[in-house]
Order: structure tokens, then C-alpha cells, then sequence
């Protein structure tokens, strides 16, 4: 069932980056970050009025108090990389979170490389240069060069480093509460979080969302809710790393969504580089 609730993850969450691309980019990257982030807001909040809180440390809001701002701020470059550039040139970096997260592993934990976790690293690098193919023309090196040029590209790189980083501390925050609890408050009141942020430092708000494009906004919010839930089901299941690793197939599911509906060019090419990037992350995924 982990394996089907993952998947669902995927599908949920490359979902929501069409729908956000498609009917909200109109309304700027804070607005979209904002719808985003309150629809699991309004999905979990109701189950974490009943269900038991488990004794909290004060590790526990420390976490939180360095994930939010964090999260805000990747939430922003994430909605920014999907409003300015293809799908298919995006979503596919994220593919680079776990590869960043094992050599900070190795930097700051001292943990060691392992060969599926090495080759893993070199597919998901390799696979990057696909999505940039068409630049080979101007030399070797320009398709990871291109990467940079492509605001879209190297915004979705950031965020894979800062969830990199949340990832750690995620973890830290389940081992001082309780997995379900810790969902259910972290994904609530993340929403209050940005929607307080998003509504001072940049005005955002639903109404223009909800007046003009009530489908749009409903969507993002349905489909951002579902990938939450499924989420936090398939973690109770099975290891993170092999949950994650299929949740991962979202920058596929991604790429092929730009391709067939928004019509991107190059598709082949980053569909390949795609795939081997997936491939890469499954390998770092065996490593665990």
C-alpha cells in the first residue's frame, strides 16, 4: 500500500505544479506560494484539535522556528521557478535534494559515501545536462552553464539545497514529538506562517484568487492537500528513503506533463535526462 500512497504523492504533487503554472502564475509567485501552503492548512488542522499531543521539548519549536522561514523561503523560489520557465527544465532539479543531502551527510556528519549513493550522484548530475541538450552546440559545457542562465533552473536548485537542509531538520522534529502529530502541526500552521508572511512582506492574499480563478485556487489547494496526507500515510509504511525515492517520480510525471499539455519543446531529450536523474535518486535511495 506505501508503494501506491507514494506514487499518489507524485502524481498529486506534479499536479499541483501544472495547476499552479497553468491558472495561477498570473497572480505572482507570492500568491501562488500562499495557495499552496493553506489548503493542507485547511485539510489538517481539524485532525490536530482531537489528536493526542505527545510531550514536546524545547528542541521541538527551535526546530520549527529555523524550518518555517526556511520553507517560506523555498516555497517562494519553488512557485517563482514554475511561474518564469518550463516545467520541464524545473522540476526536474529536484532530483538533486537527496544527492545534496548525502554529501552534506559527509560534510557535516562525517558519514560515509557509499558506491550506489556516488553512481547516484553522477546519474543525477548527467541526467541535468539533458535538459539543457540543445546548448551543446555552443560547447561541451554549455548545457550546465545553460542551467544557470535559466532562472527557472537555478531557483528549482536552490530550493533542492534548502529542502536538503529541511530534510535534516524535519527528521529532528519527528524525533522530538510523534510522526503523525508532527505532520498535522507542522503542515498547519506552516500555512498560518506564509499566509502571515506572504500578507506583510508582499500583500498577498486569496481574494483575487478566489474571486477570479475560484478553480484554479480549489485545485492547488486539493491537490497540495492530497500530497500531504499520502505523504505522511506512506512514511507509517515503509522507510523514508524508499517513500521518498518513488515520491520523487514527480519531476517525471513533471516533464511529461509539460510535453504533452503545455506543449514544451525539447521533450525527448529532457524526458531522458529526466529519467536518469530519477534513476540516480532511486540508487541513493538503495544505499539506506
Amino acid at each position: 500500500m506505501w508503494f501506491f500512497l507514494a506514487l499518489a504523492t507524485a502524481l498529486f504533487t506534479a499536479s499541483g505544479d501544472a495547476f499552479s503554472k497553468h491558472y495561477l502564475r498570473r497572480f505572482g509567485s507570492p500568491n501562488m506560494a500562499l495557495a499552496r501552503a493553506i489548503g493542507p492548512t485547511l485539510c489538517l488542522l481539524p485532525f490536530l484539535l482531537w489528536w493526542p499531543w505527545p510531550e514536546i521539548s524545547p528542541k521541538f519549536w527551535l526546530t520549527l522556528a529555523l524550518l518555517y522561514p526556511l520553507e517560506t523561503l523555498a516555497m517562494l523560489c519553488y512557485m517563482e521557478a514554475l511561474r518564469v520557465s518550463p516545467l520541464s527544465i524545473t522540476v526536474p532539479y529536484l532530483a538533486f535534494t537527496p544527492a545534496f543531502i548525502i554529501l552534506t551527510g559527509r560534510l557535516i556528519l562525517g558519514e560515509k559515501l557509499s558506491l550506489p549513493g556516488i553512481i547516484g550522484i553522477f546519474f543525477i548530475v548527467g541526467g541535468s545536462y539533458f535538459l539543457h541538450f540543445g546548448e551543446v552546440k555552443k560547447g561541451i559545457w554549455a548545457p550546465f552553464q545553460a542551467t544557470f542562465r535559466e532562472k527557472g533552473s537555478w531557483l528549482m536548485l536552490l530550493v533542492a539545497f534548502i529542502y536538503s537542509i529541511t530534510s535534516v531538520l524535519l527528521k529532528v522534529g519527528i524525533y522530538q514529538s510523534e510522526r503523525f502529530f508532527f505532520a498535522f502541526f507542522y503542515y498547519s500552521f506552516l500555512g498560518i506562517f506564509m499566509a502571515l508572511f506572504l500578507k506583510i512582506f508582499f500583500r498577498a492574499g486569496l481574494k483575487p484568487m478566489i474571486s477570479s480563478c475560484p478553480q484554479g485556487f480549489l485545485l492547488v489547494a486539493a491537490s497540495q492537500s492530497a500530497a500531504v496526507v499520502c505523504h505522511v500515510w506512506a512514511l507509517s509504511l515503509a522507510p523514508t528513503a524508499y517513500m521518498i525515492a518513488i515520491k520523487r517520480l514527480s519531476v517525471l510525471f513533471g516533464v511529461l506533463i509539460g510535453g504533452v499539455f503545455f506543449k514544451e519543446g525539447a521533450f525527448q531529450a529532457r524526458l531522458l535526462g529526466t529519467a536518469l536523474m530519477v534513476s540516480g535518486v532511486f540508487l541513493i535511495a538503495l544505499k539506506g
